[in-house]
């Protein structure tokens, strides 16, 4: 009579492993799933950027700088080995940050355009500049859904029972997208004498 309860307490303990198993599975699925849309929605970014720097640089006079930052910024993007980047918070964080630095420096030439009429009115400008926009939206979208997933993720390896063996097979806390350094501060505005305003 021991022998089977013995036998039924271990069949039992089996089987809802391995349904919590089979959990973990999906939500790290999931993840992975997430995080390639996440990919999907930078790389869009990504290509938009040598025609908005084809485009921006024919205009007479344009800032070169401007445009050599955002040059190096996508460039810097590239160098981030994004198959490693869930499994590797240190490498998140850098995917992170030069991610960051394009957005910084997108935004950057986006203002320097301001001063630029004949740019303001091109259509292939306008254009690209729209796309951009959307895409930027995108990315903030996927990144919020990437985070939810990874609640979830994070929540269920965490939680008991499964935290007594989520590490053993393997499974590991996915990063979460933070905010940028400063994103609570509010930009200041300044205005000079002619009503321009600069940032």
């Amino acid at each position: 009579m021991r022998k089977r309860i013995v036998v039924v307490l271990l069949a039992v303990i089996v089987l809802g492993n391995g349904c919590g198993y089979n959990r973990l599975v999906n939500l790290q699925q999931e993840v992975e799933k997430q995080w390639a849309q996440v990919q999907n929605v930078y790389q869009r970014r990504a290509d938009l950027i040598p025609n908005l720097v084809a485009t921006v640089s024919g205009a007479a006079n344009f800032e070169k700088s401007t445009l050599v930052d955002v040059t190096e910024a996508r460039a810097s993007v590239g160098k981030v080995d994004a198959s490693q980047v869930l499994n590797d918070p240190s490498k998140f964080a850098e995917f992170q940050r030069a991610q960051g630095q394009l957005t910084s420096a997108l935004s950057r030439l986006l203002v320097v355009v301001e001063r630029y009429p004949e740019l303001k009115s091109n259509s292939n400008f306008l254009e690209l500049q729209a796309q951009l926009e959307g895409t930027e939206n995108r990315i903030a979208v996927e990144r919020g859904r990437y985070n939810e997933i990874v609640q979830q993720y994070n929540t269920a390896i965490k939680s008991f029972p499964t935290l007594l063996y989520a590490g053993a097979l393997k499974f590991k806390e996915k990063p979460y997208f933070t905010a940028t350094t400063g994103a609570e501060t509010p930009p200041k505005v300044n205005f000079d004498f002619q009503g321009k305003s600069s940032k």
